[in-house]
């Protein structure tokens, strides 16, 4: 009886997948592809906030050096600019990459915190728009001032092909402490994009580029179909003047946290020093 029931589920299984509809693959579009933002685009909050978040649980810093940080992060957003003294203090931080912190180290933090603080943050809405464009065969990255290593975490985990962001220079695997070139941000992230797209064979005409700031117009810009996410109101503005794509994934509760200061992209800052203590202490700790 057992025998005959093996059988019958065997042939039940055959038929049910005999008669599954698989869609084709989609044929690779090589010449066009898709560029996301994460802070506020991609990811609900700022992804180095969320990183200086899960080290603090892991009580490599305290929650009352968090709470400064975020002070210090609200006081960034109120002022409503980024000044260089602002971009300064974020290159000289290395967006929490400290020297004599390990590589390997902070990827695999980075793979442990995104599973516990990131995975939940993210937008399902950008996510659904990032699998269109796998879907029609077109290579999705991420263009983000996060850390590089901790970019390619998130992007690896929602399936992209890859991330763009700023890279700390490191030397037998271990930090030195320096940034290569600058941080990742507003006109950089354009500069990077633009290098990509000559490396890949791109046709910018042909891409596309999703952000929530004001500071991507030169990343938006320089695309073919720009789309604004969850947009600040400069942003907004430009949009509609352009007659670009608008779309906001917030609601109720969630678009009044998106708005406060700990969801500010270079307000971000914060969140790096606060990572950059944490990591210092905790190497001075095991030495």
């Amino acid at each position: 009886m057992r025998r005959r029931h093996q059988v019958e589920a065997e042939i039940a299984g055959e038929a049910a997948a005999a008669a599954a509809v698989t869609a084709p693959p989609a044929e690779p579009d090589l010449q066009a592809a898709a560029f996301f933002d994460v802070d506020n685009t991609m990811m609900r909050g700022a992804s180095i906030y969320h990183f200086a978040r899960g080290l603090a649980t892991r009580g490599m810093f305290t929650t009352s050096d968090l709470f400064k940080f975020a002070v210090g992060q609200a006081a960034f957003r109120l002022r409503g600019n980024e000044n260089p003294e602002h971009i300064a203090v974020a290159r000289e931080t290395a967006l929490a990459f400290v020297a004599g912190a390990k590589v390997d180290d902070v990827v695999r933090l980075g793979e442990e915190i995104y599973d516990e603080v990131m995975a939940d943050r993210i937008w399902g809405g950008t996510r659904a728009l990032a699998q269109s464009h796998l879907d029609a065969g077109q290579r999705v990255w991420l263009v983000t001032a996060t850390p590089v290593e901790l970019a390619r975490v998130i992007a690896q985990r929602l399936g992209l092909t890859g991330a763009l962001g700023t890279v700390a220079e490191s030397s037998d695997g271990v930090y030195t402490g320096r940034l290569v070139g600058d941080l990742l941000h507003g006109p950089a992230k354009a500069e990077a994009v633009r290098a990509l797209a000559r490396r890949e064979g791109l046709d910018l005409t042909r891409c596309t580029a999703y952000s929530d700031s004001a500071n991507d117009l030169p990343m938006l810009s320089l695309v073919g179909h720009a789309v604004a996410i969850n947009p600040d109101s400069e942003l907004r503005e430009y949009a509609r003047q352009q007659s670009w794509p608008i779309k906001d994934f917030r609601t109720g509760r969630k678009a009044t946290l998106a708005a406060l200061p700990i969801a500010a992209g270079l307000g971000a800052v914060a969140g790096g020093v606060a990572a950059g203590v944490a990591l210092r202490r905790h190497y001075r700790s095991v030495q």
